[in-house]
C-alpha cells in the first residue's frame, strides 16, 4: 500500500457516529463516502448531553465555535423528589476546572448540522443502506439495499442501535438486550417555574425519572426558544418488555395521557411540563442496548458508535464514545502510520473495547439502579441523595472524562 495515498473509505450510516467519523477522516486527507438508509436526516430524540470526554473531540474537529454558539449552558445539577422536594443542588463547575471543559448539551438536529455541514453534503448519500460486504487482500465491496456494489479501501460500520451489519462483523450473534424502561423525550422553551435556565433539574422517585436540561438555542436565536433557547425534557417509566414494545401510537394525545397516568401526583413543575409540551413532537424510546461485542472489527471492516456498542443512555456518553471511536480511528489510519489496514485497524478495536465494555457495564448498572430493578437498592440511592455534597457524582463524571483521548 502507497503509504502517502490517500485512503478510499465508506461509512454505513449518517449518525453522530457517521458523521463524526467522515469529518475526522476527510481532515486526515482521506476520500470519505458515507450511506445513510434514511431519505432525509431525522436525528432520533431531541437532545444529547455531550460531556467533556465527547466536546474535546469536536474541538479537535473543527467544531467548538460551533458548538459553544449552539450548545446549552448547564452550571449545576439537583435532584428532587416526586414531590418536588430539593433532594441535593450543586454546581459543576468543580468538573470543568478539573477537566478543563465543560458539558454541552444540544439539539441533535443542531449538531447533526454542524457535522454534515463540515463535512460536506456532497459527501452524503441519502436512501442508501449498506446490507453486506465481502472483502479480499486489495480491498473491501460494500453491497447497498438494491444490490449496487462499491469498492474501498476501508469499510466503517456506523448504522446505530440496530445495525444491520453488526452480527457479521462481530462474527457472532450480538442480541439487544432490554433495560427495563421507556423513555419519552422532546424539547420546550426554557421557562423558570419549570427550571433555572442553565440548571439540569431531575426529579425522581417509584424508579422513575424526569429530566429538565438546557439545550441552547441551536445557533438560532429567534426559535421557538426565543434568546433564551429550549430544554430537553425526558420522561423515563420503568415496564416490562412487552408493555414496551407495544405497537406505536396513532394519537398523540395518548403520549400525554400516558404521561398524566405516570407521574399522577409528582411535582407542580412535572405536572406543567406535561401540560405545555406538543405531543407531536414526542419521541417514545423503548431502551435497548447490546452485549460488549467480542470483537469491532473484520479485517478491512471496522465498526463504531451504537453498531459496536449500543449502550443505555443512563451516563449520557454513547454519543461521546462514538465521537471518540471517529477521531481515534482518524489516528489509527494516518497516512504512513501503518502499511497493514488490517492490522491497524485491529489495533484501534482493541484498544478501544476495554474502554467501550467498561462503560456498557456502567450505563446497564446505573439504569438498573434509576429505574428500581432492586427496590431496596433504588430507595437506598434516593435517600443516599438528600446527603449527598455533588463529590461523588462529580467524581464519576470525572472518571469517565478523563478517560477519553484527550484526558
Amino acid at each position: 500500500m502507497d503509504t502517502n495515498k490517500p485512503l478510499d473509505i465508506i461509512i454505513a450510516g449518517a449518525g453522530i457516529a457517521g458523521l463524526s467519523a467522515a469529518l475526522a477522516l476527510r481532515r486526515a486527507g482521506h476520500l470519505v463516502r458515507v450511506f445513510e438508509r434514511t431519505r432525509a436526516l431525522q436525528p432520533i430524540g431531541a437532545a444529547i448531553s455531550v460531556w467533556p470526554n465527547g466536546v474535546k473531540v469536536l474541538r479537535a474537529l473543527g467544531l467548538g465555535v460551533g458548538m459553544d454558539v449552539a450548545a446549552g449552558t448547564m452550571n449545576t445539577m439537583s435532584y428532587r423528589d416526586q414531590g418536588g422536594h430539593l433532594m441535593t443542588r450543586f454546581a459543576l463547575r468543580p468538573l470543568y476546572e478539573s477537566v478543563h471543559e465543560r458539558a454541552k448539551p444540544i439539539a441533535r438536529t443542531a449538531l447533526q448540522r454542524l457535522l454534515l455541514e463540515a463535512v460536506d453534503p456532497a459527501h452524503v448519500v441519502l436512501g442508501a443502506a449498506c446490507v453486506g460486504y465481502s472483502q479480499d487482500a486489495d480491498g473491501v465491496t460494500v453491497t447497498l439495499d438494491d444490490g449496487e456494489m462499491h469498492r474501498a479501501d476501508v469499510f466503517v460500520v456506523a448504522d446505530g442501535n440496530r445495525s444491520g451489519l453488526r452480527d457479521q462483523v462481530a462474527g457472532v450473534p450480538v442480541p439487544r438486550r432490554y433495560r427495563g424502561y421507556v423513555n419519552w423525550n422532546g424539547r420546550i422553551p426554557v421557562s423558570r417555574d419549570l427550571a433555572e435556565p442553565d440548571a439540569w433539574e431531575q426529579f425522581v422517585g417509584e424508579g422513575k425519572r424526569v429530566s429538565l436540561m438546557p439545550m441552547g438555542t441551536g445557533g438560532h436565536p429567534g426559535g421557538r426558544g426565543g434568546a433564551i433557547g429550549e430544554f430537553y425534557f425526558f420522561f423515563d417509566v420503568p415496564m416490562t418488555e412487552a408493555e414496551a414494545d407495544m405497537p406505536a401510537e396513532t394519537d398523540p394525545e395518548q403520549h400525554r395521557r400516558a404521561l398524566e397516568m405516570h407521574f399522577a401526583g409528582w411535582a407542580p413543575q412535572v405536572k406543567r411540563l406535561i401540560e405545555r409540551l406538543d405531543p407531536e413532537t414526542i419521541a417514545r424510546v423503548a431502551i435497548y442496548d447490546t452485549d460488549p461485542v467480542p470483537r469491532m472489527n473484520d479485517g478491512r471492516v471496522v465498526m463504531i458508535g451504537d453498531a459496536a456498542h449500543a449502550m443505555a443512555p443512563d451516563l449520557g456518553q454513547g454519543g461521546c464514545l462514538a465521537m471518540e471511536d471517529a477521531w481515534l480511528l482518524a489516528r489509527a489510519l494516518d497516512a504512513g502510520r501503518h502499511d497493514d489496514l488490517p492490522e491497524a485497524l485491529q489495533i484501534f478495536a482493541q484498544a478501544r473495547l476495554p474502554r467501550v465494555r467498561q462503560v456498557i457495564e456502567r450505563a446497564r448498572a446505573r439504569a438498573a439502579l434509576l429505574h428500581g430493578s432492586d427496590a431496596t437498592a433504588t430507595q437506598a440511592w434516593y435517600d443516599e441523595l438528600r446527603t449527598e455534597s455533588g463529590e461523588g457524582i462529580i467524581a464519576g463524571l470525572h472518571k469517565t472524562a478523563v478517560s477519553g483521548p484527550f484526558g
